[in-house]
Parts: structure tokens; sequence; C-alpha cells
């Protein structure tokens, strides 16, 4: 075959090749800024990641800490690699609301509407883990009573409704504070986030919905709130929490 003739060929075949699309890296933490504000945020895959929801010691009384979960952690022969605040509680560190761990129920659905506070933003919901390893967050209304849940945590108000932000939520809001939350990707990907400046509710709720991508997301908590990351170095180690959520890691 002539050489000229050879080369078209394969530059014809070249140029008309399937381009293979560049796959771009999902990091399970990272720092993210948007809206003058900065998000430390930490992916979790329940195909790969053991997510655990922790209330009580050995003893039988609240952790309360990181650095107490931690401790308990370590003691089983674990490594913590990701820990935060589960969401509300009572004066005496029991979850407020719902509460189910490793499959049992600790504490009842709170439907009530008796005070002005977050937890009664309604709608108000629900993050579960069933025991099919299915992520889900739900309006208390829409729990699902008759599915086999392995974890569970009640909390409020919702951040993200079937990709809607809440409906009492308003941009410009003067109610800043420190705030922590939970979004789910898919039924296996959970995202946490934890502001590093005080944000208001809608903001915290459009970094969900644009930035994330997620249609469900609720709110832990406030001021109080912390997170443990190991690997980027941010080791809060405090608080006086009722529930917690972790990951770990066999040592």
């Amino acid at each position: 075959m002539p050489y000229l003739l050879s080369l078209f060929i394969h530059l014809l075949f070249v140029i008309n090749a399937p381009v293979e699309p560049i796959q771009q890296e999902v990091l399970t933490t990272e720092t993210i800024s948007f809206r003058e504000n900065t998000f430390d945020i930490y992916r979790v895959n329940l195909a790969e990641d053991d997510l655990c929801f922790y209330w009580q010691g050995e003893d039988g009384k609240p952790l309360k800490s990181i650095g107490a979960l931690k401790r308990h952690i370590n003691a089983i022969g674990d490594s913590l690699l990701f820990a935060t605040n589960g969401g509300m509680y009572l004066k005496n560190r029991s979850p407020q609301g719902l509460y189910i761990e490793n499959g049992v129920k600790l504490r009842p659905m709170d439907t009530g509407k008796k005070a002005k506070t977050n937890f009664y933003m309604k709608p108000n919901g629900v993050f579960l883990i069933t025991e099919d390893n299915e992520a889900k967050v739900v309006t208390t209304e829409k729990y699902p009573e008759k599915e086999a849940v392995k974890f569970a945590t009640q909390s409020g108000p919702m951040l993200l409704i079937d990709g809607k932000i809440h409906p009492t939520f308003r941009e410009g809001s003067q109610s800043k504070y420190v705030r922590s939350g939970v979004g789910i990707v898919n039924e296996q990907e959970i995202v946490f986030v934890i502001t590093n400046e005080v944000i208001n509710f809608y903001d915290f709720a459009l970094f969900y919905k644009e930035v994330l991508g997620c249609k469900n997301a609720l709110y832990l908590d406030g001021a109080i709130s912390r997170m443990y990351i190991k690997e980027s170095q941010r080791l809060d180690l405090g608080g006086g929490f009722g529930c917690m959520i972790a990951v770990t890691k066999s040592l």
C-alpha cells in the first residue's frame, strides 16, 4: 500500500476513534467554597464504608463526645475515620425523636408541635439506613414504618425535600450559626457537611442542592456541631451530644 494512502487511513482511524471519557476522581473529603462560606464535607459509600450510629458506651451511659467515641472504637480494635453529632438530644443526652441502633428502636418517633425549636420546623425528618444497606432521608410523615431499618435518627428541619428547599427558609436571613447536615446522593452515597463559618438555613440548603446535587437533606444541628475527619486532619474531639454517626475501619 502506498505510504501516503496508509498514513491517511491511519489518521482517519485516529480521528474517528471513540474518545474515552475522563473519569473525575470523587474525593472522600474536601473543603468547598460557596457564597463566601467554606464547607468541610465527608462522603460515605455504603458499599465500601462501615458506617454505624453510637449513643452509649459499654457502661450504658451516653458517650457524649467524639473523644469518648474514639476511645470506645479503639477499645474494640477499630480505628475512627469519621464522626459527627447525629441529631438533637434531650437534657439527659438521649436522642430527641426516633433513634434506632443495630435494628433496635431505642427512642420513639416524636411527632409533636410543642416547641418553637429547629427540631419542630415542619417538615422535619429522619436519616436512616435500611437492613438492605440503603440510605434515605425522608420527612417524618413519610418514614417507612413497615421497612426493616438498621439505623435511624430523627432531626429537623429538612433542608431539601425532593429537590426543593424547605418552604420556611428565607434567602438573606440573618439567623446564622455553624451548621451540620446529611444529604443523600443516591441509596449508597451519603454526604455529611459542616460549615466553617456561620450560615443561614437557606444558603446551607442551597449548597446541598446546587453543589452536591442532593434531592433530600436533613439538618443535624447548629452551633454545637463537631466533625472528626482523620484523612484531612480535622480532629474535633469535643462535644456534648446524644447520638453520633461514625465510619470506622478494622485494625
